[in-house]
């Protein structure tokens, strides 16, 4: 009789070309991504480079009450959290509304030319984006010589807390909005037009249309989108910020990726450091499960 194994490599040959092309990925993500993964063991760990991490002692979870009983932590926190859902509230339906808005366009040429423009600012390096802030928001910089005209003083826009927040959510809205856009285009490409010929025939509106089969539609493509966005909310874009913020900006600005890099490659507490991300990896993981469990009671739509 002819067992399982007998079956299975006849059919691997077949696609043994198909295997090869995955198989550079798969290295990839499995040197890369997995074998790094016993690092972790340092954040429980008295880590000493000499005697390597199997011959550090334990030291259990010491790093983590160090974190929660630095006095920083609450701020990094705190702003981690806030810069997180503030750039999901205004971040996330920007693609949404930029997708609808050019699904609505008649002239194609006009529509080709949007969405070339919109997609250009993701290709530009954050280095760039941020060295672009910082000259146009410089002083002596564009926006300064353009509020003059109204009267008004120069403005450090990047040494005042108070912009600081607004300036990083609106500069990724700008890079990362067109590129956004893409899937749910693609989403929306995938609508069948008789649908809106039929409810044209019942004489509804544009805005009817898209209430009604353009956005039931594209529903569980932004659910999943939403779910993943939740995931990654603790996730901010530290680069960008060790660009941009100050020891001005600090309380509003340094979050735990800067608090990590600082503390990290600048302080050289490995296991401290990795406690930390070990901390907000699992958070993640929680907010992720609970998003999509409460996802698939509510719209039977989730990733697992």
């Amino acid at each position: 009789m002819e067992t399982t194994s007998n079956r299975l490599w006849p059919k691997l040959w077949r696609q043994r070309y198909l295997y090869l092309m995955v198989l550079p990925g798969f290295l990839t993500v499995l040197i890369f991504s997995y074998f790094p993964m016993y690092g972790i063991t340092i954040a429980f760990k008295d880590f000493n480079a000499s005697k390597g991490i199997l011959g550090s002692p334990w030291v259990g979870f010491k790093y983590f009450t160090t974190f929660f009983h630095d006095p920083l932590a609450f701020r990094v926190l705190k702003n981690t959290l806030l810069l997180g859902l503030y750039s999901l509230l205004w971040s996330f339906p920007a693609p949404i509304i930029l997708a609808l808005l050019l699904n609505e366009l008649r002239s194609k040429r006009f529509k080709k030319i949007v969405q070339t423009v919109s997609y250009f600012p993701h290709f530009i390096s954050v280095v760039i984006v941020a060295g672009l802030l910082k000259d146009y928001l410089a002083r002596d910089g564009l926006f300064n010589h353009l509020i003059a005209h109204f009267g008004w003083g120069p403005i450090t826009f990047l040494l005042e807390p108070g912009y600081f927040r607004t300036i990083f959510i609106s500069s990724g809205i700008w890079q990362g909005v067109g590129f956004g856009s893409i899937i749910y285009l693609a989403a929306l490409s995938g609508i069948d037009p008789t649908l809106y010929d039929v409810a044209e025939v019942d004489g509804a509106g544009r805005w009817k249309k898209i209430l009604h089969i353009t956005w039931p539609c594209i529903r569980p493509t932004t659910v999943i989108l939403l779910i993943f966005s939740m995931g990654g909310i603790l996730g901010t874009d530290f680069q960008k910020i060790i660009l941009l913020y100050a020891p001005e900006t600090y309380n509003v600005a340094d979050v735990i990726g800067s608090y990590v890099y600082r503390q990290g490659i600048l302080g050289a507490r490995y296991e401290y450091t990795t406690a930390i991300g070990l901390f907000m990896s699992v958070i993640s993981f929680i907010i992720l499960y609970i998003t999509n469990w409460f996802s698939r009671k509510v719209s039977e739509t989730s990733l697992f």
